[in-house]
């Protein structure tokens, strides 16, 4: 599902050029959950940035999916993500004069899926917010948000979830209730999870840990 060989970033900064990624070599399978720890700074939201061509890395090669990122234009990079990446944040980035609802049908209208309400309610109902469609995000809890954002981010079936520090910003009951919507909805469509945490507890929960400093990889658990 990954493959990145030998992939660097450069950064131009106050001081001159800035190290970010310094040899990244990395491969995930499709279907593993993959939790990416190490202390801030060290390159961990930079990384999955790199892995959603958000970012564009100043050498090596990223694969996502079978395709090189290399190969496709900013338009090509964003259709890219509609299908084939779910995008999961600590911030959770609704759009506040949407409704959940539409937040969720949003991803699918630009798509042109014209079942994009009726999918966005099954969704909805599927993180448990059946009764909360034409609420705003201002009216939902925390929570709330983040399984709206979980939704929206499952919307179009992506083959891979990644997920920056997506409990962040939620206590701990809300958050284990997160993560379990979270897990079971990826494991029943079989999707790849890369996360993003510093809690042991939420790495804990992946099938495998990768540590993160300094721009490196450091090691595996």
């Amino acid at each position: 599902m990954i493959r990145l060989r030998d992939v660097h970033l450069e950064l131009d900064g106050p001081a001159g050029r800035v190290a970010i990624l310094r040899g990244i070599d990395l491969e995930i399978e499709s279907g593993e959950s993959v939790a990416l720890t190490g202390p801030s700074g060290a390159g961990k939201s930079t990384l999955l940035a790199v892995i959603a061509g958000i970012e564009r890395p100043s050498r090596g090669r990223v694969e996502v999916a079978g395709r090189d990122l290399a190969t496709l234009d900013e338009d090509g990079l964003a259709l890219f993500r509609r299908r084939h990446i779910g995008l999961l944040f600590q911030a959770f980035h609704l759009l506040p004069h949407l409704s959940a609802l539409e937040n969720v049908a949003l991803p699918l209208e630009l798509l042109g899926r014209r079942d994009a309400p009726a999918r966005a309610r099954e969704l909805l109902a599927e993180v448990g917010l059946a009764d909360r469609t034409a609420h705003y995000p201002a009216q939902l809890s925390g929570g709330e948000q983040q399984r709206v954002a979980l939704a929206r981010a499952l919307a179009a079936d992506p083959p891979l979830l990644l997920a920056d520090e997506p409990t962040g910003n939620l206590d701990s009951t809300t958050s284990s209730r997160v993560l379990e919507r979270m897990f079971a909805l990826c494991a029943r469509r079989g999707a790849t999870i890369l996360l993003v945490t510093h809690e042991p507890e939420v790495a804990a929960r992946c099938a495998r840990r990768l540590l993160m400093r300094d721009g490196r990889l450091e090691g595996a658990g």
